[in-house]
């Protein structure tokens, strides 16, 4: 079967940034912040991105472009005859299927959030009577979290049916446009806040006490490991898009403009949100209940606070669906390759398997509420803890190793991969730097990452 092609440059870099760009933007990276002090976190976090994030994103790329194929025939087109990292691969697709199985949903919560206050639902409700009518109430009801969850998979199966250019290309551009005109509007907006330059202050402005009041070593960390997982790395979520697009550029080149959408969105996410938490006197480090139960108390205090409450709920969705559709046709290109499906298989199966591997964190907030799976985890927590803390870093440690080690596809062969086309060159000096040092930056956030809180 012939290899689907991004149309458009545009369409990769939106399509391979709508993939990054999801729930650890626009969720996660705002609490994190204002748990580890503001403005020096953001700094460090900056700084991993460039010196870690860019790197391997290249490389996961280049795996891709070299093949043209997903994730197991990709290692087997390139990898040394008679070894076995193609056996990655299939983790890789277990990963995608395993953050699926949770990230459906999370993004069904945003689609929630979305209508509750475009209807006007959350009007006149105060104090506790946020906390109830969500996450007391449509937690503890699974038949509206079934609702939203299927919602949010039939619609993303539905735009993969269509194929890359047709179905995810042509969506993924429209969205990722009214995410960007979203976060104008909304930042513009608390930027005029009372009191809300307080908040980008604390935000954008390093200070080192605040720093070193959570402890300068926790802010470091806290930052290393958040630039690494925003990119979704090591699970081939990535590769796929490599496999799509063309050699007409670098991909160091086109990995700075994808980190760069990425950590735009970011950022962006945190001055819509912080200005907002100091102008109604909300404490920015209330960790993940920020974005569930905080804000949208705030939206309330807010004048027109049911239209900024909607706009910022669909710009979660676009954040969070981007991501979905990303992975679907993930796993729609690994079920064609593999075994030969046509799309239209391909989509039916993996939509009924997604379908009912997602009930699970479904269940897990209210009739399996008691279960505890690693670690006293529930469903969802264990389902991220696995992704999150083993099969990202662990995938991207591989695919390092591939790119760098003699034993692999190798240093000279990925970097003329990485080279081919206009654009900032990847240059050789770096070899020691990938082969020694970035290894151990990865394995520090590995070994963290299982270490029990």
């Amino acid at each position: 079967m012939k290899r689907e092609r991004f149309q458009s440059r545009l369409g990769f870099l939106l399509v391979s940034a709508g993939c990054a760009v999801g729930i650890g933007n626009v969720w996660k990276f705002p609490y994190v912040t204002g748990e580890n002090g503001g403005g020096v976190f953001v700094l460090f976090y900056l700084l991993f991105l460039v010196i870690m994030g860019v790197p391997v994103l290249t490389m996961e790329l280049a795996v891709g472009r070299a093949s043209r194929k997903s994730a197991v025939l990709s290692y087997k087109a390139l990898e040394p005859e008679g070894s076995k990292w193609h056996v990655h691969g299939w983790f890789c697709v277990a990963g995608c299927c395993l953050l699926m199985m949770f990230y459906t949903t999370v993004s069904g919560w945003m689609l929630g959030y979305f209508f509750k206050f475009a209807a006007g639902a959350f009007t006149g409700l105060e104090g506790e009577a946020v906390d109830n009518m969500f996450f007391e109430g449509m937690l503890g009801n699974p038949a509206e979290m079934t609702i939203w969850m299927v919602v949010t998979v039939l619609a993303g199966f539905l735009i993969c049916s269509f194929g890359l250019q047709k179905g995810l290309e042509r969506i993924t551009k429209v969205m990722m446009v009214g995410l960007l005109a979203l976060i104008a509007v909304l930042a513009a907006h608390s930027l005029t806040l009372p009191g809300g330059m307080e908040g980008v202050k604390f935000y954008l402005l390093p200070d080192f006490r605040q720093a070193a009041e959570v402890g300068l070593g926790s802010v470091i960390t806290a930052a290393m490991n958040q630039a690494f997982f925003t990119l979704s790395l090591g699970i081939a979520a990535m590769e796929v898009f490599g496999s799509y697009m063309s050699r007409d550029h670098t991909l160091t080149s086109e990995a700075i403009r994808i980190c760069s959408l990425d950590t735009f969105v970011a950022l962006m996410a945190g001055l819509i949100i912080f200005p907002a938490c100091t102008a109604f006197g909300v404490r920015p480090d209330s960790g993940p209940s920020l974005i569930f139960i905080t804000l949208p108390k705030v939206f309330l205090n807010m004048a027109g606070g049911r239209l900024w409450g909607a706009l910022f709920f669909l710009f979660m969705t676009f954040a969070s669906f981007s991501t979905v559709i990303a992975v679907f046709e993930n796993l729609q290109a690994n079920c064609i390759d593999n075994f030969g499906w046509s799309r239209r298989k391909a989509t039916l199966i993996n939509c009924v398997l997604i379908l009912i591997a997602s009930f699970p964190c479904v269940l897990g907030f209210n009739v399996w509420s008691d279960l505890q799976i690693i670690g006293g985890r529930g469903v969802l927590d264990s389902e991220d803890f696995l992704v999150s803390n083993l099969l990202l870093p662990l995938g991207s440690l591989v695919y390092l190793l591939f790119c760098v080690s003699r034993w692999g596809w190798g240093y000279d062969r990925y970097l003329k991969e990485a080279n081919t086309g206009e654009g900032v060159k990847m240059p050789h000096w770096l070899k020691p730097y990938f082969q020694y040092m970035l290894p151990v930056l990865i394995l520090v956030i590995l070994i963290q990452g299982l270490i029990p809180a």
